[in-house]
């Protein structure tokens, strides 16, 4: 049977998957999937900016501010530039600020657009809402001082991988129904849609591709507690009932990732929705693709076309 994956990507998802715990195997600690994923967390070059800046935002109402990461693109813009919200991946779970610092700098770069970098609190220690409240509240923030950022809150974008992407989404669609702040677009990396895991592609892909159906099941279970109610919309926001008046949407999807057909029906029901969409599905690629820079080409092309797609929504 021929892989679906390129040769490098095969290569690359193997290597990745020996060093990360699989939880079809056995119990394991966030502890530990933490770590694995840090020590995995590959330093691409650095993209030198003007200016990089770490400071805190007000949290949601009750809840403790936000560490955030601003990138600005330029050292004196003549204008207003856009304003893209990023939300790392990792399954709510994993990750931060530092292991998705390489892709921010390069959407800076690629999109001369401040980019705003949100550490949300991780399950499972606080569960939903917790880390998309977060979110919503430093999307809010960033409207609100836009021009403090020297930023135009009319070209306010949200973007995010993988689980990122999911809270790009559920903050789309908070901001719809909460009357604002105003969003003008979506930049999604294979996004976490859908909570009940049966699509072909999970079947297909569900295993040997480094993200696994056993890890989507255990982020969940770590992102939602025993009550496992995965129908909110905020949750599993393809299954929300109503996507109309949502943000122009950029994507780009894997072939090879059990996610992969939650991401194209989200696309189709946008569309029918009247919302533009531009999607890109990237043949021999694997969920996570797109944090390997430098390694595969594929990468930095998906990286350039999401924000010249990104750009182009923004204006």
């Amino acid at each position: 049977m021929n892989d679906p994956l390129t040769p490098r990507a095969r290569k690359l998802a193997d290597a990745m998957s020996a060093g990360f715990p699989d939880p079809a195997l056995g119990p394991i600690e966030p502890a530990a999937i933490r770590q694995a994923a840090q020590a995995g967390a590959r330093s691409r070059p650095v993209r030198e900016l003007p200016r990089v800046t770490d400071r805190s935002v007000p949290g949601p109402a009750g809840a403790p501010d936000v560490p955030v990461r601003i990138y600005e693109p330029v050292a004196d813009p003549g204008s207003p530039l856009p304003v893209v919200v990023f939300f790392h991946g990792g399954g709510w779970v994993l990750c931060g600020l530092n292991t998705h610092d390489g892709i921010c700098r390069e959407l800076a770069f690629r999109t001369g657009a401040v980019v705003v970098s949100v550490d949300y609190r991780l399950a499972p220690e606080h569960r939903f809402p917790s880390a998309v409240e977060d979110a919503y509240a430093v999307t809010a923030w960033a409207s609100a001082h836009a021009a403090r950022l020297g930023c135009d809150p009319g070209r306010l974008a949200v973007a995010g991988d993988s689980s990122g992407g999911n809270l790009a989404v559920a903050v789309a669609l908070m901001a719809r129904d909460r009357g604002g702040p105003r969003i003008a677009a979506q930049l999604l990396a294979y996004p976490v849609l859908d909570h009940r895991m049966e699509t072909p592609s999970y079947a297909t892909y569900g295993t040997g591709f480094f993200h696994t159906t056993a890890h989507m099941r255990w982020y969940w279970e770590q992102y939602l507690g025993p009550a496992r109610d995965g129908s909110h919309p905020y949750v599993s926001p393809g299954l929300a009932p109503d996507l109309a008046g949502l943000p122009p949407a950029v994507m780009l999807l894997p072939e090879c990732d059990p996610l992969r057909d939650d991401g194209l029906r989200y696309a189709r029901r946008l569309e029918a929705a009247g919302t533009a969409v531009r999607l890109r599905l990237w043949p021999g690629m694997f969920h996570g693709f797109l944090g390997l820079g430098g390694l595969l080409p594929e990468a930095d092309q998906a990286l350039t076309e999401a924000a010249r797609g990104l750009r182009v929504a923004l204006g």
